[in-house]
């Protein structure tokens, strides 16, 4: 059961990632998150 969650929440943090990305620079700097901080938001997201 662990495994499976884990595995869901890595799922929807690729896909956040995945997301995140296609913002502009400047749509990821309207809404406060620098582009080298992409995967930490996501992470901070999903887990």
């Amino acid at each position: 059961m662990m495994m499976i969650r884990s595995f869901n929440n890595w799922l929807k943090y690729r896909q956040a990632v995945s997301q995140i990305s296609q913002l502009s620079e400047r749509k990821l700097s309207d809404v406060g998150i620098a582009p080298a901080n992409i995967r930490a938001v996501a992470r901070k997201a999903c887990f």
